[in-house]
């Protein structure tokens, strides 16, 4: 199977998938990064490439067409770049998750992706190990970023900028669910968790087990309405439950 670009380009043979697969559409507008990206996930048994866009209008005729699991949307295309596509798909119901292809720094342009209903964020210099697990990661349910980016995003928004937890706010499921204070021992995780500290690390600096930080982190993500690290720290910076340097 080779990849060819056009406007819209489908694969062939693609048209029924297994259930099994994780289905993707790849939309960008460079010829040879698109190549390359499909070539390597052809590689995965569990990834098919459905179609490639090399134009952001096009992208909802894409993912009307083949309702793919994954869009890999690059932020800077023309016709309508990533931030704008995403925008539009905000209105349109599709079960089709965004993982946003950037070789930006602009951490307000990761900070406004992740308002906009990205799930995730891969720098384009990335390890290529990295992308193949975000995509798994983001058809799974998590959000992904790598820690580069991560701490860009905190640094967003904490920024003098932002107009306080209300405009920056949490994952929707963290909105529309009531919320339990934590226990000053639970804020103590948060922090630890927020500073990028491992279980095993949190464990040590508390003097507590692994299994009890991971009992005292399902009770928090239960509290907060988060699924995993990443909502949990992206939550705690934007409602001021901890502070990064």
């Amino acid at each position: 199977m080779t990849c060819e670009t056009s406007v819209i380009e489908a694969w062939p043979g693609v048209g029924a998938p297994a259930a099994t697969k994780i289905t993707i559409v790849i939309a960008d507008d460079h010829p040879i990064f698109r190549d390359g990206v499909c070539r390597l996930l052809s590689l995965e048994e569990d990834f098919t490439v459905v179609a490639e866009v090399d134009d952001g209008l096009r992208v909802l005729e894409a993912l009307q067409q083949y309702e793919p699991d994954i869009l890999l949307l690059d932020l800077n295309m023309p016709g309508l770049n990533g931030l704008a596509t995403l925008e539009r798909l905000r209105s349109v119901k599709s079960k089709t998750k965004v993982i946003l292809l950037t070789a930006s720094d602009d951490r307000n342009e990761f900070v406004q992706a992740l308002k906009l209903g990205s799930a995730g964020i891969v720098q384009k210099q990335t390890a290529t190990t990295l992308l193949i697990d975000s995509i798994r990661r983001v058809r799974a349910g998590e959000m992904w970023m790598d820690s580069r980016t991560t701490a860009s995003v905190i640094q967003g928004f904490l920024s003098p900028a932002d107009p306080g937890p209300a405009a920056t706010s949490a994952p929707t499921k963290a909105q529309v669910r009531s919320r339990q204070p934590l226990s000053p021992r639970e804020r103590e995780i948060v922090h630890l968790t927020a500073q990028g500290f491992k279980n095993s690390d949190i464990a040590s600096a508390l003097t507590l087990s692994e299994q009890t930080v991971k009992n005292h982190l399902h009770n928090i993500f239960d509290k907060l309405g988060v699924t995993d690290r990443l909502e949990l720290v992206l939550y705690a910076v934007a409602n001021r439950l901890v502070g990064i340097a």
